[in-house]
């Protein structure tokens, strides 16, 4: 089987010794080409060339911005049951993806997963979303959270190592410096069939669940959601301290592997097992997907699409 080891060496857990390693293993069963990011966009770009020469696997070794391109890169065209398969290992600071999945998040341990798989011959087709033209894995978010991606990505920019700590304090400023639009959003839900819903401060939209992890605590906004199924959102036309700590409480309380129940309220906004909808925006605000700060934007729309990439679990 041709496979291609795709590496970015500037996540957070990712060394050129573990890359070493990793390799050796799996070179024992795969016909193994390695290349190393070396811009953003570049694994996107190593993974749209590896489909077009027909290689079997992509291996993405790093965070979920970089499992994000490789599946970019492969679905450039479009899904296609001809295309390479795309199997990760974990190698940033989260790696909600690869988690959500059920793989280890140590990347030695999900080697040995991923080998036994591909002995055993063990994959599963899972549904993506799309943010118009932008594939997603895990979620994408416009508003706030994206704002406290783009706080986290100008900070790393300066130096600064992807913390949850670093997540936590983005977040914080955010919320206690975003005077009004706290109790009224600039967002507006349309979905067909139904009656807008105006005045959202976030949206997050999950085609998985959870959203996202604190630690090795899952954080679940819309528990239900799921690779099998349509997108699911969650909504917020008001964000006032003790309201959004209780939303925060309940997305926190999860027992074993079971989620918890989806945060429930007057100013909370749900959609689950959705085909398609879009965000609009009376201002430009920020879009991110599965982590990544995608600039900023007035109108958005999401897509759930089913089956669209095989992976090596």
């Amino acid at each position: 089987m041709r496979a291609l080891l795709v590496v970015n060496p500037k996540a957070t857990t990712t060394s050129e010794r573990m890359r070493d390693v990793l390799a050796h293993a799996l070179a024992s069963d795969l016909k193994l080409d390695v290349a190393t990011t070396g811009h953003r966009g570049h694994a996107a770009e190593l993974a749209r060339a590896a489909a077009r020469e027909n290689v079997d696997l992509v291996i993405a070794l790093g965070g979920d911005g970089t499992v994000n391109e490789v599946a970019n890169g492969i679905l450039a065209d479009g899904p296609s049951p001809d295309l390479p398969a795309v199997a990760v290992v974990p190698g940033g600071s989260t790696n909600v993806f690869a988690r959500a999945l059920g793989m280890p998040n140590d990347p030695v341990e999900a080697t040995g997963v991923l080998l036994d798989a591909l002995r055993s011959g063990r994959s599963r087709r899972i549904g993506l979303g799309m943010a118009d033209d932008r594939w997603f894995l895990f979620c994408a978010g416009l508003g706030f959270d994206a704002d406290v991606v783009a706080r986290v990505e100008r900070r790393r920019a300066e130096g600064r190592k992807s913390t949850h700590g670093l997540y936590v304090r983005s977040a914080m400023r955010r919320f206690y410096r975003s005077g009004g639009t706290r109790r009224s959003g600039p967002l507006t839900l349309e979905e067909p069939g139904r009656e807008p819903v105006g005045g959202l401060c976030l949206g997050i939209v999950q085609n998985t669940s959870p959203w996202t992890f604190l630690g090795d605590r899952p954080v679940h906004a819309c528990p239900d959601a799921s690779f099998d199924t349509g997108l699911d959102l969650f909504g917020l036309t008001k964000m006032t301290t003790l309201p959004t700590l209780r939303h925060l409480r309940r997305m926190l309380a999860s027992s074993g592997d079971a989620p918890g129940r989806a945060p429930q309220g007057r100013h909370v906004v749900s959609l689950h097992d959705c085909a398609t909808f879009t965000l609009g925006a009376d201002e430009a605000v920020s879009l991110q997907v599965d982590g990544d700060h995608l600039g900023q934007h007035r109108s958005v729309t999401f897509r759930g699409v089913p089956h669209a990439l095989r992976v090596i679990v």
